[in-house]
């Protein structure tokens, strides 16, 4: 089994698991002081998580509705704070296969996305910095904040084409291509 089969895998049972928690409907609702920074460090009333075990726990119960995002459970669910995404990509690699490249973001909490139509990446451009704000689509209305670095090596995968006139970086993975930004400004 080649590296990509075994990540697509890995994915396949995790989104079985997903599929069956997506169906909870609890009666109770509330809010708990969960705080989900934007580097993705988790905060329980003001204090940062200790156990990564918990963290990948309460993940995998999170979900998002419209902007609010809430952990939920059979039994109840809770609406938590989010600063930016819940979830940082940091690892970024690029897999052969047949021949077709194949892009692997691996999160803070060890999960894998391969890029590709489910999974796209989108880049934003923070209003007050004028920066970009790199993300990557994870599951059911759930982003990855591509960090800094995990960027940067996302842009030595890039290729130029022009378009109208007009330089663009973009990537390819699993045939589809992702632009990542203009050149030419």
């Amino acid at each position: 089994m080649s590296d990509l089969d075994q990540i697509l895998a890995d994915i396949e049972s995790s989104t079985a698991t997903q599929a069956t928690r997506k169906n909870w409907n609890p009666h109770y609702q509330g809010e708990i002081d969960i705080r989900i920074a934007a580097d993705g460090t988790w905060f329980h009333q003001g204090r940062r998580f200790q156990r990564d075990s918990m963290v990948k726990l309460f993940a995998g119960v999170l979900r998002r509705e419209d902007d609010a995002y809430f952990l939920v459970t059979p039994a109840e669910k809770l609406r938590i704070q989010v600063e930016d995404a819940p979830f940082v990509a940091t690892l970024v690699e690029c897999i052969e296969n047949k021949g077709q490249p194949t892009i692997v973001f691996t999160t803070n909490i060890g999960e894998k996305i391969v890029v590709d139509h489910e999974h796209p990446i989108r880049v934003d451009i923070d209003a007050s910095t004028n920066q970009p704000r790199p993300y990557v689509h994870l599951r059911e209305g759930l982003d990855a904040l591509i960090s800094r670095s995990a960027f940067y090596d996302l842009l030595n995968l890039a290729q130029e084409t022009k378009r109208d006139g007009v330089g663009y970086l973009s990537v390819t993975s699993q045939g589809e291509e992702f632009e990542l930004g203009i050149t030419d400004e």
